[in-house]
């Protein structure tokens, strides 16, 4: 790759659905390999099958590129707005001899099908309308355009992962190229747009590969110079299926309702399939120093939420405390909760360092810190109601007497108030603890507690333990 001759790569979805993980993959690929190289990414909507194609689905793709964290340059290239290009290129095959008119019924074309099943030979177009005389054509049938396939030799992907890859002109049939009601295929369509786009490089999953070998014949047909490709294996389950529903969220949209950090899900995308070493935290400014493509492996890559989670929970605990707080406390409004005081942005804020260091999502780590924010009474759990029966309530009412005397509020002076109490009552400090935890978050799982007294301050944790005592 020279400084003259930067690469123009693209994502090319169909507006179909949302933005699946394997999509975002690909489109992770393609940005990092040009912004490496100082080239463009280009967005290209393949919405030429209006029957299936939504706005819906479009901004959902639009959505899930930018909160990756995926920028494209220029404007998006919509591939319906193209029709009447695609259509020049049909009638330039057509003069050339290099494409025909096909008048088979849809029934001829079952029969064809079928017989070739019932032959055991491949089942493909036979080519009955490829010298045959138009005048035969019936009256009755609007023909689909064909490409006059070599019926000879050999196509040779020069592929960047996969090798080169032959396959044999004579395993390809005459592809329809624009359908009968006037319409382009994709087959045509995608040949015709890259090369007008000016697209260098074509990075997608390995499913593409003989799709690869009838849009050679196509760009040989046109003697147009085809882009550089790189077939990246697909994703697969952790059981090394094909990834399906079963495995889990298939969509970007889903993974960030999860709770998972946009810059985490880029450094996990970029590790299936693709490796630096022994590096697992890439963060993006090292993804586009280091990205190539021999370093994209040949084997299909797993999802493992496990790793997942891993990689995630690094990126949270690496955060600022600000930022996440903001993060939780959107999760938490969507909730429709408590009105989010200055006060309570301070208290998530003192306590986020802790509490981020034991989470895996902004979700997990959202349920863990809400009691903060919850007005009181605050709710108990079953589990924490356990630790606060009628003696329980009565002690809680002593040592919150206690602690009101505490002249200075801090975790070494609360600690040493409540280790005199445990002493003073002939309690085990672990007892003291554990009702104290209920009192103060309503579970019975929490970071210290006297780490809690700080962050919650005088008033509120008092106001909480009183709550319970007199409960």
């Amino acid at each position: 790759m020279t400084s003259s001759s930067p690469p123009i790569t693209r994502f090319a979805p169909s507006p179909t659905g949302m933005l699946h993980i394997g999509g975002g993959r690909t489109a992770l690929f393609n940005w990092l390999f040009a912004r490496h190289h100082q080239g463009k990414f280009l967005l290209r909507i393949e919405d030429t099958d209006q029957k299936r194609s939504t706005p819906e689905a479009v901004d959902a793709i639009l959505n899930g590129l930018k909160w990756l964290g995926l920028d494209w340059d220029g404007e998006i290239y919509r591939q319906s707005e193209h029709m009447a290009r695609h259509g020049e290129v049909v009638q330039t095959l057509l003069e050339r001899d290099l494409a025909y008119r096909c008048y088979c019924s849809p029934e001829e074309l079952t029969q064809m099908r079928e017989t070739a099943r019932a032959e055991g030979r491949p089942i493909k177009y036979d080519g009955s309308w490829r010298d045959r005389d138009p005048q035969e054509a019936p009256a009755d049938i609007n023909p689909v355009i064909r490409f006059k396939a070599p019926q000879t030799g050999e196509i040779v992907i020069h592929d960047q992962v996969q090798g080169d890859v032959t396959i044999a002109n004579d395993q390809l049939d005459d592809l329809v190229l624009m359908r009968s009601d006037g319409t382009p295929t994709y087959m045509l369509s995608v040949v015709v747009d890259d090369h007008d786009m000016g697209i260098t490089h074509i990075i997608r999953g390995d499913d593409h590969l003989t799709n690869a070998a009838r849009q050679n014949q196509i760009y040989e047909a046109l003697q147009w110079t085809p882009p550089i490709l790189a077939h990246i294996p697909l994703i697969h389950g952790a059981d090394g299926a094909k990834l399906s529903k079963r495995h889990g969220a298939l969509s970007i949209e889903a993974y960030q309702d999860m709770g998972y950090l946009p810059e985490a899900m880029r450094n996990y995308l970029l590790r299936l399939g693709w490796s630096h070493g022994d590096d697992e935290i890439i963060s993006t400014d090292q993804a586009i120093e280091w990205f190539n493509l021999e370093s994209i492996g040949t084997a299909p890559a797993r999802l493992d939420l496990d790793k997942m989670n891993s990689i995630n929970g690094s990126y949270m605990s690496r955060e600022s405390d600000s930022v996440l707080s903001a993060q939780i406390i959107d999760i938490l409004g969507k909730k429709k909760g408590p009105q989010i005081t200055e006060q309570i942005k301070e208290r998530l804020i003192s306590a986020m360092s802790e509490f981020k260091q034991r989470a895996k999502t902004l979700n997990e780590l959202a349920e863990n810190i809400e009691f903060l924010v919850l007005p009181r009474p605050i709710p108990v759990t079953a589990k924490a109601a356990k630790q606060l029966d009628t003696e329980t309530r009565r002690m809680l009412a002593d040592l919150g007497a206690t602690l009101a005397n505490v002249p200075t509020w801090a975790h070494e002076t609360t600690e040493a108030a409540i280790r005199d109490f445990a002493e003073s009552k002939g309690l085990k400090f672990g007892k003291v603890a554990q009702a104290l935890r209920a009192a103060l978050t309503g579970g019975a799982a929490s970071p210290g507690i006297f780490d809690l007294l700080a962050v919650l301050g005088r008033e509120e944790s008092l106001g909480r333990i009183a709550d319970q005592a007199n409960a």
